[in-house]
């Protein structure tokens, strides 16, 4: 097996225990914060989930680019497995603390010290070869939902009949097997040829005025991101308001989260692989319509049954967003400073998710839960000017580069005859 593709397995193994452990305890934190740490009033319960939500991507959107740019410096696997260590000693303490205070700041660490997700993918860009990022990409896509489909399922059987406090233990040893496959099972990924050194000797710092193709497009993660996260926090509570009652809503929010992994998993595969052969953007719009579409009859459901339904349609469309528009980030950028533009892409995607978090928290309490759901559902509608918009950007600034053309997708219409200059059209 060719080293590029046993690391994107390894890597993608190690990720699958990452989210599991992630998933194992983190979607029930609002159950934990009312049953194990007392606090029982909606306002401040609602005040102190959004907090929760929140302090993660403050922290993460200030050191995910110095991770970043470590990255590209003292190597990608050392970061992975920084990341994969931290997550695991700060869960385990999560399960640990005796006030929600404490739970939160412990989160805030997480911010600061984790972030495998980034970690994994800069790796595996790295590593892949240009033509082949969008399976690879896709692939760890795969790799992190199947992770969130076992996590939140075995997390809400363990949260229901073994305590809450017994999920953290547990998600802090999942951590842990995915350091140790990092450490096994990796290589740090070496350059993938002559032209990728000519790039690096040429290429401008990574700082933020040197993005050029990079920023619209992290501009566009940064959206995607917002929108994706803006209902995230509310989805368990939703379900102890439908079901009627905190007990049993465990169990029921991680098989309505393991239906939406399931639909994750799915989509992150497929629609990876068509990012390759179709212009992102184009993909991203349906995605962004369909989901937007069906998060209305989530804002009204009653019964369970149709929210698992709906649920499943609406992240089987979304979950095909972020990895489309990191497969986009990738092919714009020279493979030796992936690190550094993934920890801007990874800032990026902090700053969506921390404005998500405080706005979704003041619809919540300043509206009810359920507007939430119906706000996401316009601002998923809202994604597909803003793809066009820039859409149009890249064509007017950087029409005829061949490196972006390829990365709208265009690399294989020469086979046919045309032009590789082709416009784009999402």
């Amino acid at each position: 097996m060719h080293t590029w593709r046993r690391n994107v397995t390894a890597v993608g193994l190690s990720q699958f225990f990452s989210i599991a452990g992630f998933s194992f305890a983190i979607p029930f934190a609002p159950f934990f914060i009312q049953e194990q740490l007392d606090v029982h009033d909606p306002v401040r319960l609602r005040l102190w989930v959004t907090a929760f939500s929140a302090v993660v991507p403050l922290a993460m959107s200030v050191f995910a680019p110095i991770w970043g740019a470590a990255a590209d410096r003292y190597g990608r696997r050392m970061m992975l497995l920084r990341a994969n260590l931290a997550a695991c000693l700060i869960l385990t303490l999560m399960g640990l603390v005796r006030n929600v205070e404490s739970l939160v700041l412990l989160r805030f660490l997480q911010g600061i010290f984790t972030g495998t997700m980034s970690a994994a993918q800069a790796m595996v860009a790295a590593a892949a070869p240009r033509e082949r990022a969008g399976l690879a990409l896709g692939t760890l896509s795969a790799a992190v939902f199947s992770g969130s489909l076992a996590g939140v399922a075995l997390g809400g059987v363990c949260a229901e009949f073994l305590g809450y406090r017994a999920s953290f233990f547990i998600s802090g040893g999942l951590l842990l097997l995915a350091a140790l496959w990092v450490l096994v099972g990796t290589e740090e990924p070496a350059a993938t040829g002559a032209d990728d050194l000519v790039i690096a000797e040429t290429a401008p710092a990574p700082g933020w005025r040197s993005l050029g193709a990079a920023w619209p497009i992290l501009g566009l993660i940064l959206a995607i991101n917002f929108v994706r996260s803006f209902d995230g926090a509310w989805l368990a509570l939703l379900v102890q308001d439908i079901h009627g009652g905190l007990k049993g809503a465990a169990l029921r929010t991680g098989l309505l989260s393991a239906t939406g992994s399931v639909a994750g998993l799915l989509a992150g595969p497929l629609l990876g692989n068509l990012a390759d052969r179709i212009p992102p953007p184009r993909i991203g719009k349906v995605s962004a319509l369909i989901s937007g579409l069906l998060m209305i009859p989530q804002a009204l459901a009653r019964h369970l049954p149709l929210l698992f339904c709906t649920r499943f349609g609406a992240v089987f469309c979304a979950g095909g967003l972020d990895p489309v528009f990191q497969i986009w980030l990738s092919k714009v950028t020279p493979p030796q400073r992936r690190g550094a533009v993934f920890g801007w892409a990874s800032s990026a995607r902090s700053l969506g998710w921390l404005a998500a978090a405080l706005l979704s928290g003041a619809v919540a309490a300043g509206v009810s839960l359920r507007a939430t759901f119906l706000f996401s559902g316009a601002l998923y509608l809202l994604l597909i000017p803003a793809i066009a918009a820039v859409v149009r950007y890249l064509q007017r600034n950087d029409s005829g580069r061949p490196e972006i053309n390829d990365a709208r997708g265009f690399d294989k219409l020469t086979a046919g005859g045309r032009s590789k200059t082709a416009p784009l059209h999402g």
